[in-house]
């Protein structure tokens, strides 16, 4: 398996996703985010790692249906994204919200 480079890993992870449900996961350590949908486990782990200096348990990966919306008389659809649920080490942590 070739090494990633450092551009790649930039790429993997998107954005964190931030929702009622994934604030309560903050609180047994786990971080949601959005990731490139053709990222395996083990990609996902490597990038992780590397943006936030961390280690990385696990990672759940999954694939939301997309959604139908509605504008007026046109109907489409939500751009499709792949979820990751990267669980941490119990020492480490992820701030994702800096105090300003």
């Amino acid at each position: 398996m070739p090494d990633i480079t450092e551009r790649i890993l930039l790429d993997i992870i998107k954005y964190p996703l931030i929702t009622d449900k994934t604030t309560k996961l903050l609180e047994e350590n786990q971080y949601c985010f959005a990731v490139e949908r053709k990222a395996n486990k083990l990609d996902i782990k490597k990038a992780v790692e590397y943006l936030f200096n961390v280690k990385v348990k696990s990672v759940n990966t999954s694939h939301p249906p997309e959604k139908k919306r509605t504008v007026g008389k046109f109907i489409g659809k939500k751009p499709h994204y792949k979820k990751a649920v990267v669980t941490l080490n119990s020492e480490d942590r992820i701030n994702l919200f800096p105090d300003n």
